[in-house]
């Protein structure tokens, strides 16, 4: 799994994704390289977006605010790789982790095709996490 977040929103993105490490899930974390935006972030940040298995956006009024970020282009990378993936395979799976409503998110088209799920704080509940551990 590849978890995205906006860069104010790295706590409950670190608290997502301990939560699943510890369950035994992979979860790569742009944070975790320590990578600076610019042209090595840019390499290194396509292929494992173009490798994992789920692609999980964290959504908030952090990413609502910013009309610009590497997210959103690690989003649109996700998107158009979800373009040429069957129907029926799951890919994206966008978690809103506060009160920002789904219809107003600005995130890509393809996002609004798939189920979204809650974790206000990023904080996973062990019904969720019962649906990462079986993938």
């Amino acid at each position: 799994m590849f978890l995205s977040c906006a860069s104010q929103d790295a706590e409950a993105a670190r608290r997502t994704c301990d939560t699943l490490r510890a369950a035994g899930v992979e979860v790569g974390f742009a944070a975790d390289g320590g990578l600076e935006q610019g042209d090595e972030w840019d390499a290194k940040i396509r292929k494992p977006i173009k490798e994992c298995v789920l692609f999980i956006p964290l959504i908030s009024a952090n990413t609502q605010a910013r009309y610009e970020g590497h997210f959103r282009l690690e989003w649109e990378l996700a998107a158009k790789r979800a373009m040429s993936t069957a129907a029926g395979v799951a890919f994206i799976l966008p978690i809103i982790i506060d009160a920002t409503r789904d219809p107003d998110a600005l995130v890509p088209d393809r996002f609004r095709k798939v189920q979204w799920t809650r974790l206000p704080d990023g904080e996973v509940t062990p019904a969720v996490l019962q649906r990462f551990v079986k993938r």
